[in-house]
């Protein structure tokens, strides 16, 4: 009996013996390769950082980082228009006559009651607006091509304006969902100001606004006006992605001009398309999330959703409202396309 349990013990510390052998040896072999990428790094950065962008995680997350940051980049560059777009959309709200602002009227109006900084209002909401959105909307969109692009080189066809298309639809709706609340955020950070001094809610952050829409009106309001929020996506996609791509092809088909000049100028195709098949949608979902209840408030909300607000917009002030402050929201647009 004692020799059995001797043996068994006998066994258990051999066993424990080669596993722990076993055990240092991964971590010498591990710490010889971590020692041996360091030095490589050290000696030449340049290959380590080009070792670093070829991994399959890295090449996967690159689409969706650039795209991120380009947004944000432009967003901090057009922020202002943004803003003075925005209150042109909420200008004369019901009426079908009265004074047309122009967008140069809105800007002084604005300094004139505060500061120039709060032209900016709201930065805080755009750039969570575009880590999310045109991360995701970039991201997805080089996803999809790139999915497109193996199937029709399975088929041996070519990729056209209407696979671009799709992929641009695509990439822009489920982009949209996932920014919503960042949207609302900001709409409701820019239109703070229209209200009477006693009645604004002076959002301190985009974090605040968040949470105080939460709070006050739930969790399911930080999607409101989604539905013109992703049909917007769609139809700017739709313009800006699929018009950008078609044009550029074309330019490198038809002209000589230098790579830089053809950017430029698919760009300015591109934003214009996508401002004039996207703004209608941005009207109405700036005038849907710019709506809210008080507390204690009863009574209906001038919109009801998406159908209603068009409508009523048509008829109370006219169709060709949906198109007011056309070149301000292209201004807005064409930086990033």
């Amino acid at each position: 009996m004692s020799g059995a349990v001797e043996r068994t013990v006998e066994s258990a510390r051999n066993t424990s013996s080669s596993t722990l052998s076993a055990a240092k040896a991964q971590t010498a072999e591990a710490t010889q390769t971590l020692k041996a990428a360091a030095e490589k790094a050290s000696s030449d950065p340049v290959a380590a950082k080009n070792d670093l962008l070829h991994t399959p995680a890295m090449r996967a997350a690159l689409p969706f980082i650039n795209g991120g940051l380009a947004g944000m980049f432009a967003t901090t560059a057009i922020q202002p228009i943004d803003m003075v777009k925005v209150r042109l959309q909420l200008a004369g709200e019901g009426a079908k006559t009265g004074p047309r602002p122009s967008p140069l009227a809105v800007t002084r109006d604005i300094i004139a009651k505060g500061k120039v900084l709060d032209l900016y209002t709201g930065l805080s909401a755009g750039l969570l607006r575009q880590a999310v959105y045109t991360t995701a909307r970039l991201g997805f969109f080089d996803t999809f091509m790139k999915l497109l692009t193996t199937r029709a080189s399975t088929n041996n066809t070519s990729i056209g304006f209407k696979e671009r298309a799709a992929a641009g639809l695509g990439a822009g709706g489920v982009a949209a969902m996932l920014g919503n609340p960042a949207d609302l955020a900001l709409i409701r950070m820019q239109s703070d100001g229209l209200k009477p001094p006693e009645a604004r809610a002076n959002y301190k952050s985009v974090v605040d606004v968040l949470m105080r829409i939460s709070r006050t009106e739930g969790i399911g309001a930080l999607w409101a006006g989604a539905a013109p929020t992703v049909v917007r996506a769609m139809a700017l996609n739709f313009g800006q992605l699929a018009f950008f791509s078609e044009a550029k092809t074309q330019l490198k088909t038809r002209t000589t001009w230098n790579s830089r000049t053809q950017t430029l100028t698919a760009s300015a195709v591109a934003g214009f398309f996508a401002s004039f098949f996207s703004l209608p949608f941005d009207f109405v979902k700036t005038r849907l999330q710019k709506q809210q209840k008080m507390a204690g408030q009863t009574g209906e909300l001038p919109y009801r959703n998406m159908v209603h607000c068009f409508g009523k917009v048509a008829k109370e002030e006219g169709p060709l409202r949906f198109y007011r402050g056309f070149w301000t929201y292209y201004f807005r647009i064409a930086p990033h396309a």
